[in-house]
């Protein structure tokens, strides 16, 4: 467990359990935020625009109260502290400190929703709850985020079946840990930040969550030998040069760090484990991305890796140096920053970088199966059963050739629905388009063969004498028509469309 210097200037966790009850007591959860503050001001704050929320909480309330104090970091009357907290154990722990006649956080405290309606709270320094490190001062590069989009992603896609060790490389304020501490018998946490292991202390012990293992150090290095059944990082993968900033930039050459997580990955899994990875990559001239990702896959893994945006370098560079306030510098110094991080591009030969997620799952197999796509689409989270939905079909196609193929049954998916598109009036649909309405929410082309053979699929019978039915129909050869068909299958199966079942 990491003690010492981490907890400088931080609150002690010890008791809090009675600040959790407090809390609790006056709704300063994710329900009564909403309700309180409306959703236009809600959605405001997880903007970090914080006008609209200090309009909603001028009622003097005791959640009026809490808001003000943990979430607009704004000092409080001391008797409202009073009415709202255990105020004398949390002066003592350190949670807030008081100046003169108010109360003002030490720490940002923000409810969060855990995926069972579960009442968790999040710690992280002052003003990094959403976002960059733009608001936070006097921690530096050491800084400590709290929620935003990534983490909420991660958290989405991760495989949630009891697992007995998980593992949460790069925890920061510990929100994939406290994840984990809900499925995971073990959970081990590191961090090359110190302070970060004592933000995940605090936050796992104000959710009430179990402690975790808590061990300082880079990548994999704290864990020695230790193998998982889940590992789970949202690490700091910003490609930039110099890597300034501890808490998002990956300290090694290009994408070097998220390449070596991969990499590494695999002889840390137990069998059957998964590996779930926020990464950034480089688009390198007269390179294919997917074949450049294919090549990180560890030996013994299948992998499922999914590009979700890509930026120029320009965009790139801009999007980070707003991120850490580079742009309100002064100008010489803010252009200063932005060539040198188009000269690092330049120097490697990157012409943009993608953005996505890459889940590993340990399947010793002999012929692994990669799938490397794009897909900048909305999709429906928790994708987690979607995730782990994907690796089974893979091992379906992967088991089947195209005789057992034909030989098997197979069942339309719940949420696919057809569209027929075409022109109004006329007699027949230009094509026919099925498309998922959860999960990834894909949408294919099919033909009439496959909008016909998808139709029929209820499971009771084989595909091969579907096919020979729809060739009666249709008039053709059968045997035509089941040599040329195994391939749209394979894809409709592989992407989820359809779902194979014991007959």
């Amino acid at each position: 467990m990491s003690t010492n210097s981490s907890a400088a200037g931080l609150p002690s966790p010890d008791r809090s359990n009675r600040l959790r009850e407090a809390l609790l007591a006056a709704a300063f959860t994710a329900d009564g935020l909403l309700e309180l503050l409306g959703a236009p001001a809600y959605a405001a704050l997880a903007r970090s625009e914080t006008v609209p929320a200090l309009r909603a909480t001028r009622g003097g309330g005791v959640l009026d109260t809490l808001v003000r104090l943990f979430l607009l970091q704004r000092p409080v009357p001391y008797e409202r502290a009073q009415a709202a907290l255990p105020l004398e154990e949390c002066l003592a722990d350190g949670w807030v400190v008081r100046d003169g006649d108010e109360v003002r956080a030490t720490v940002d405290v923000r409810p969060y929703g855990g995926p069972e309606g579960q009442d968790w709270f999040i710690v992280s320094d002052l003003g990094c709850a959403v976002g960059g490190a733009g608001g936070a001062s006097g921690h530096g590069e050491g800084v400590v985020l709290g929620v935003g989009g990534a983490s909420t992603t991660l958290a989405g896609i991760t495989v949630r079946t009891p697992v007995s060790s998980a593992l949460d490389l790069g925890t920061g304020s510990g929100i994939q840990a406290l994840h984990a501490a809900q499925h995971a018998t073990r959970v081990t946490a590191t961090d090359l930040n110190p302070r970060a292991l004592h933000f995940a202390r605090l936050t796992l012990a104000l959710s009430g969550a179990p402690e975790a293992d808590l061990r300082e150090g880079s990548l994999f290095e704290p864990v020695g030998d230790d193998t998982y059944d889940l590992i789970v990082s949202n690490p700091p993968f910003v490609i930039s040069p110099g890597a300034r900033l501890t808490y998002r930039d990956g300290g090694m050459g290009g994408d070097d760090l998220c390449r070596t997580l991969v990499q590494q990955a695999g002889e840390r899994l137990n069998d059957g484990g998964y590996a779930h990875f926020l990464a950034n990559w480089q688009h390198v001239e007269g390179e294919e991305w997917q074949e450049r990702l294919r090549s990180w896959v560890p030996r013994g893994c299948d992998a499922w890796i999914v590009q979700r945006e890509v930026q120029d370098v320009t965009q790139y560079a801009e999007l980070w140096l707003r991120d850490s306030g580079d742009h309100r510098s002064a100008p010489a110094e803010y252009a200063a920053r932005y060539d040198a991080w188009l000269d690092e591009f330049e120097a490697r030969k990157t012409k943009a970088v993608g953005f996505g997620w890459i889940t590993l799952r340990k399947s010793g197999a002999v012929r692994p199966s990669i799938v490397a796509e794009e897909w900048p689409h909305p999709v429906e989270q928790p994708l987690g059963e979607s995730v782990q939905g994907h690796f089974a079909r893979q091992d379906y196609l992967r088991t089947h050739d195209d005789a057992a193929l034909l030989a098997g049954h197979f069942r339309l998916a719940a949420e696919v629905v057809q569209e027929q598109v075409g022109l109004p009036g006329a007699e027949d649909p230009e094509h026919v388009v099925l498309r998922q309405n959860r999960g990834m929410r894909r949408a294919t082309k099919v033909d009439t063969v496959g909008a016909g053979f998808a139709g029929v699929c209820d499971g009771t019978l084989s595909a091969g004498r579907i096919l020979d039915a729809i060739a009666q129909l249709i008039d053709e050869d059968p045997v035509v028509l089941r040599d040329r068909t195994p391939q749209a299958v394979r894809l409709l199966v592989g992407e989820g469309f359809l779902e194979p079942v014991r007959p």
